[in-house]
């Protein structure tokens, strides 16, 4: 979505400053979280949830080299499918949850 608009407004320091903290936290753009604050969006800060993600890939990453051996007939393995299915699942729920504005 592009962003076409414009919009100014005056503010004290003070709200300016804690404003701008608060996006900070929530790793967002203050336009991201002035608009999702203003839209009525939940805006939900997860301490350590880069880590988590960074597991989860490594996780993956890990799931789907063993696949691809056991494909290859390398290694004989249990069947991955639900293993799989349920970690894409974590991940797609975190990952739509992150806002990455």
């Amino acid at each position: 979505m592009s962003k076409e608009k414009m919009f100014a407004m005056r503010m004290s320091q003070m709200d300016y400053d804690r404003i701008q903290h608060k996006a900070g936290q929530a790793g967002m753009s203050m336009t991201a979280f002035i608009t999702a604050s203003a839209l009525g969006k939940n805006i939900t800060v997860v301490d350590g949830l880069d880590k988590v993600l960074a597991e989860l890939k490594a996780i993956g990453k890990n799931l789907n080299q063993l696949t691809t051996l056991c494909n290859m007939g390398r290694i004989t393995c249990l069947d991955l499918t639900e293993i799989k299915s349920s970690f894409g699942k974590v991940f797609d729920y975190l990952y739509d949850r992150m806002d990455r504005g």
